[in-house]
């Protein structure tokens, strides 16, 4: 109560700081565009490509989001148990926040909500997250290497490539013998932290192998959906749509990423396709910046799109006391 009262008699501009920060950053980015190319041009490049295939993206940028809650579905079988729409919702909310707040701090919200929905602690639900995001950047650098090992076709990059795709593996393969190490801390709080962070992580083989192959799943449906979106708006090769899709998805996960993505994901989409062998004359990065901004808005509408559909499926909240 009494950080509540301090809260509020903070000035008005101090407790919307990060809104107003993201309303600033969108009314500037809308401008923007419209002043390097106008509106109707970005939106233009739909219909020429067709609304079905617009439609056909956003149903399997869908698609990834009930993978997304299936992976944690099983991960917290006990609790979550009955509840998958409910789990979607609190999937979706945190995936929202994420899209539009800055510095992922939208992170912050999975705790939180997984202990008004399910009871969960916030240390266990905060361990398991550091632990999916592991996944999640593991899968993305792993893509950019397989990119990068082919590009190349060097053979000590493939092994490396090859050491770092299975690290998940290794490091499960010792995780006993480092939580045995961990359990000799003698102060109780620590061990009762330290026991919260154990039951964040996988329970068993294939719990960890089932949270894993859902994440390599995960993204491989997204990078591919946004590869080829590219691929049709820009008009480049699968290679740059590969990776001006894994660039825009690596601007998202970094703690670089702007509120709501806006530049920073488009930037990130022109700097993976440049990387993968898209030309640099001014009329193709022109195309291409502007494919980039279609794809970044088609992020931001599936998120909304998600967040509402799972507002309307999750039934009421039942949280615990």
């Amino acid at each position: 109560m009494k950080n509540e009262r301090l809260a509020s008699q903070k000035p008005w501009i101090l407790r919307h700081t990060t809104t107003l920060v993201t309303l600033v950053a969108v009314v500037c980015y809308v401008g923007f565009i419209q002043w390097v190319w106008g509106w109707a041009q970005i939106v233009g490049i739909w219909r020429t490509a067709g609304l079905g295939i617009a439609s056909t993206a956003l149903l399997l940028l869908l698609m990834t989001y009930v993978l997304r809650t299936w992976r944690i579905y099983d991960y917290f079988p006990r609790e979550t148990k009955g509840s998958f729409r409910r789990l979607f919702r609190v999937v979706q909310v945190h995936n929202l926040l994420n899209v539009m707040l800055p510095f992922r701090s939208g992170e912050l919200s999975f705790p939180l909500l997984m202990k008004q929905e399910f009871g969960v602690s916030i240390t266990r639900a905060s361990a398991a997250l550091l632990v999916m995001r592991l996944f999640d950047l593991h899968a993305l650098f792993a893509a950019a290497g397989f990119g990068l090992a082919l590009e190349h076709r060097n053979l000590w990059l493939w092994l490396l490539w090859a050491l770092f795709a299975f690290s998940p593996a290794i490091a499960f393969a010792l995780k006993e013998g480092l939580l045995r190490q961990a359990r000799k801390i003698s102060h109780p709080k620590l061990q009762h932290m330290m026991a919260e962070l154990e039951q964040g992580l996988p329970a068993n083989t294939s719990s960890f192998i089932r949270a894993w192959g859902v994440t390599l799943v995960n993204w491989f449906v997204k990078i591919a959906v946004m590869a080829w979106v590219l691929v049709l708006l820009a008009n480049i090769g699968l290679a740059a749509g590969f990776g001006g899709g894994l660039g825009g998805e690596l601007s998202s996960v970094l703690p670089l990423h702007a509120p709501g993505g806006i530049g920073t994901y488009p930037a990130g989409i022109t700097a993976g396709a440049l990387a993968f062998g898209a030309e640099r004359s001014e009329s193709a990065l022109a195309e291409l910046g502007q494919a980039a901004i279609n794809a970044h808005l088609l992020i931001i509408l599936s998120s909304v799109i998600g967040a509402g559909l799972s507002m309307l499926v999750a039934g009421r909240s039942k949280t615990p006391r």
